[in-house]
């Protein structure tokens, strides 16, 4: 390993938290200098001058392997982790030492679950610490790489092939660099686009800020206890929901579409277009339950509601508008499908990803054909993409390991003493980067009243979920191997 390359990329990423940390120190001078400022500051200093020390004693160096980009990936993330813990273990409150990794690991992946049973109660500088890791895991500590790092370099061609799937590269044809400008680009402009229409829904400019962050990196922190409910306005609500749905498409598309001033890209993509029937299938069923075992009586509230958290889950947001702990058992199901689901490669959604389901379903039907026909040729194709056989087996192989991990987890928070419902829920809204499951931990729920040790496992899922698996699993390898 190239331990130069490393630890200069590492304190790239730690440099990117500590410029949000000044931003949030501005907020809290702004208020006055609230409770929030000594620990922003302190926190600031300390991540700083981490992130900053390699600069000042390590050489340069543009030379780098498969093993260190993967290592220098994980390690971005799990320093980002402890260090974004600092504000919360400095300012105190509900913040243990568990509770604020928790509270941070949810934050930087997108997950969106907290511990906090008043969110209300933290001053709005670290309300602004809270969101800004949202935004800066929604965008990717590794592309905040990309964005400095020379386009003629190697290490950032490398980089990109490891942080982008196969099936989002193959949606941008572009080189590195331009896809780096279409992600730029795409998440700021959603970022304003958001901001503004909250704010002329009727949001004041910091709630509007804040839930922008949240909603483009389909994250699901806000700055109120009951979540979008506490505004009570149809106008937030739906452009919460057009917001949320958006954020979770291909970047890739939405700047083609953009670029192209026609929404052909969209709609004639048979990705999105499976996406989104989904979201109206499983919308259909959890409103056709809620009329029939959950009490709703009125056909519009009840689609609305239906509608609204399908598709806060299955764009692994996980904001709520009304309380769906008290749903039947099987609209809770149908939520957690959704949360499975999740977004497009390509997006800031979570969840297996739309695309690889998708594949996944063709590989199936092709199967069954060729039992059928043991002699017929047939290929599986998305859109005009044909997908390889190599191709369709590593997607296959994904979902199969998603669900051992989903398993394994599930059990491991049901032996901490949480109810089975909460823990498999909880552990798959962790792994999905979705935030809430159902009953206690549902929409409005927190998971503040869950055991220490179940919290740690939660996170373990989020964190597998936002490297999406193989990252982690080849650091452990690798740090095996040299040990062995």
């Amino acid at each position: 390993m190239n331990v130069k390359v490393i630890s200069r990329n590492v304190g790239l990423a730690l440099l990117v938290s500590a410029l949000f940390m000044f931003l949030s120190m501005l907020v809290s001078l702004f208020d006055g200098r609230d409770s929030a400022f000594a620990p922003l500051a302190i926190s600031f200093i300390i991540t700083f001058i981490f992130g900053a020390f390699p600069f000042i004693f390590v050489r340069q160096s543009s030379v780098i392997s498969q093993q260190d980009g993967y290592m220098i990936i994980v390690l971005s993330w799990l320093l980002s982790f402890i260090f974004g813990m600092l504000p919360y273990v400095l300012w105190g409150g509900e913040f243990s030492l568990v509770n604020a990794w928790f509270e941070s690991v949810s934050g930087y992946t997108t997950t969106g679950s907290t511990i906090l049973t008043d969110v209300e109660a933290l001053p709005r500088s670290l309300l602004f610490w809270r969101s800004s890791t949202h935004f800066i895991g929604g965008f990717g500590v590794i592309v905040f790489l990309l964005l400095v790092i020379p386009d003629t370099s190697p290490f950032r061609m490398r980089l990109a092939n490891i942080e982008l799937s196969s099936l989002s590269r193959v949606g941008y044809r572009y080189r590195s660099f331009r896809i780096v400008s279409i992600i730029t680009i795409v998440y700021l402009g959603i970022t304003v686009l958001t901001t503004v229409c909250l704010m002329l829904a009727g949001m004041s400019f910091f709630d509007a800020i804040n839930h922008a962050f949240s909603i483009v990196a389909t994250g699901g922190f806000s700055t109120r206890n009951m979540s979008l409910a506490e505004f009570g306005s149809t106008a937030i609500d739906i452009v919460a929901v057009v917001f949320m749905i958006l954020s979770s498409l291909h970047f890739g598309l939405i700047f083609t579409a953009v670029a192209s001033r026609s929404l052909k890209p969209l709609y004639a993509n048979p990705l999105v277009r499976f996406f989104l029937g989904s979201m109206l299938v499983l919308t259909l069923l959890i409103m056709a339950d809620l009329l029939v075992q959950g009490g709703y009586t009125d056909w519009g509230r009840a689609a609305r509601d239906a509608f609204f958290h399908v598709a806060s889950y299955m764009t692994t947001t996980g904001f709520g508008m009304s309380d769906n702990s008290q749903w039947p058992v099987l609209a809770g199901l149908f939520l957690m499908v959704s949360v499975l689901l999740g977004g497009c490669s390509g997006s800031t959604a979570g969840g297996i990803k739309a695309d690889r389901i998708y594949i996944a379903m063709k590989s199936l039907s092709r199967q069954i054909k060729y039992s059928l026909h043991p002699t017929a040729v047939s290929h599986i194709k998305v859109g005009r993409h044909s997908v390889s056989d190599a191709e369709a087996s590593s997607v296959m192989t994904y979902i199969v390991l998603y669900f051992m991990i989903l398993a394994v987890g599930g059990f491991c928070v049901l032996l901490c003493g949480v109810k089975p419902l909460e823990a498999f829920s909880g552990f798959i809204a962790s792994m999905a980067n979705a935030g809430p499951g159902l009953e206690s931990i549902s929409a409005l729920g927190t998971y503040a009243a869950q055991p220490a040790m179940a919290k740690l496992i939660y996170t373990a899922g989020m964190i597998f979920g936002r490297l999406e698996i193989y990252p982690v699993i080849a650091v452990a390898y690798m740090m095996f191997r040299r040990n062995v």
